[in-house]
């Protein structure tokens, strides 16, 4: 007899203000898993429909924390029964979330027609790069390219250096997963309301422009040239960058205004250069001596010398450092939850708290309880 693995404790009921939604989520990798984390987080039964063997993230799923808070089930969608046992799921359901290309959740029998015709309610989430429509929908792709074609990577960087790559945060996760939430909770909200379902085509590169809006705004009024490393925000203003100190490591400053820059020039002992704030001639000069200062010491004494100021200056940090902090260790930005060190549920909530409730759920861990709470007792089927 097969052996299952061991179940993840059920969601502690009540917690945060998505308790009592129900989501499914067709699992994949990258924006739709966190996008479901973060239902999850915020108090949602989410609950993921892995497939038999199915890759995730190239890593231990113990430790892929973008799957903590939620349940799982596995289901072969390509098995004769494997779409019903989605539909069971997707008709008790409040949110079905998924990320494969255009029409493959149509061609398994799991698309929003044969989801609605079971729960018209429900909100059909669509995760993907280029969208449900337009040349490159059924084509593959990854962040990099989508925030490539959308104007928002080729802002980031040095002049004469290639685009820096943001990782995968800019496109994947805030161009993506976070404008799958606000379209899923607005469209649960309008679903609630009327009793109507709908579809929500969630596009990384749709997302990402949107995020370059306030750029956009600038560009046209004249206040922002259309080349990297020429702008106040983009680290053509000396006073809005990164620098390095004797140790090799970096300051970051965003001194921009005036206030804030005469507090700035003070304690580097620049007061010399208060005239080249405006002086867009004068930011080489600037930008020279500013180095240097910070070339003089180390992080830490820099770091020393700027707190309790307003000078807009702060170290930084790497990821096994920030989680130290005194600032984010006081306010338990980061948390430790099985061993794991990871960020804490965003936004806080004064009514209905969050909190990391479980750990990552293994593939399959949970199919007996879903089964059981959902009252979808075909999830048990095939398992031995």
């Amino acid at each position: 007899m097969a052996t299952t693995p061991e179940p993840t404790p059920g969601p502690t009921p009540g917690p945060g203000p998505l308790s009592g939604v129900r989501v499914v989520e067709l699992a994949g990798i990258g924006p739709g898993p966190f996008a479901a984390m973060l239902l999850a987080d915020l108090g949602a039964d989410v609950v993921r429909v892995d497939r038999p063997g199915g890759a995730g993230l190239a890593i231990d799923p113990e430790f892929d924390v973008t799957n903590r808070n939620k349940r799982s089930v596995i289901v072969d969608l390509k098995a004769p029964d494997g779409p019903a046992r989605v539909l069971d799921l997707a008709a008790r359901a409040d949110v079905l979330i998924e990320g494969y290309r255009p029409d493959v959740a149509e061609r398994l029998g799991v698309g929003p027609a044969d989801c609605h015709a079971r729960n018209p309610k429900l909100v059909y989430g669509r995760m993907t790069g280029w969208g449900q429509q337009g040349p490159l929908a059924p084509r593959a792709g990854h962040d990099i390219a989508y925030i490539a074609l959308t104007g928002t990577l080729g802002m980031i960087g040095e002049p004469s250096r290639p685009p820096a790559v943001p990782a995968n945060l800019l496109g994947d996760y805030a161009g993506g997963s976070l404008y799958l939430v606000v379209g899923v909770l607005a469209a649960l909200h309008h679903a609630r309301a009327t009793g109507t379902g709908q579809v929500v085509d969630a596009a990384i590169v749709d997302g990402t422009a949107h995020l370059s809006a306030m750029i956009h705004g600038m560009l046209a009024a004249g206040g922002w040239q259309d080349r990297r490393g020429a702008n106040l925000l983009d680290g053509g203003c000396p006073y809005y960058g990164t620098y390095e100190t004797a140790d090799g490591r970096y300051m970051a400053v965003g001194a921009l205004e005036p206030q804030f820059y005469e507090e700035f020039l003070n304690l580097l002992g620049l007061q010399d250069h208060a005239d080249a704030r405006k002086d867009w001639t004068r930011w080489g000069e600037l930008r020279e001596a500013v180095a240097a200062r910070f070339q003089s010491r180390t992080r830490e004494e820099w770091t020393a010398v700027f707190e309790g100021s307003d000078a807009c200056v702060a170290p930084v940090l790497s990821l096994r450092e920030a989680p130290h902090h005194p600032h984010l260790a006081a306010r338990g930005t980061f948390t430790d939850h099985g061993g794991i060190t990871q960020p804490a549920p965003a936004p806080r909530f004064s009514a209905t708290p969050t909190k990391v409730r479980t750990g990552p759920a293994l593939p399959g861990a949970d199919t007996a309880d879903v089964a059981r709470d959902w009252d979808v007792p075909d999830l048990m089927k095939g398992l031995a």
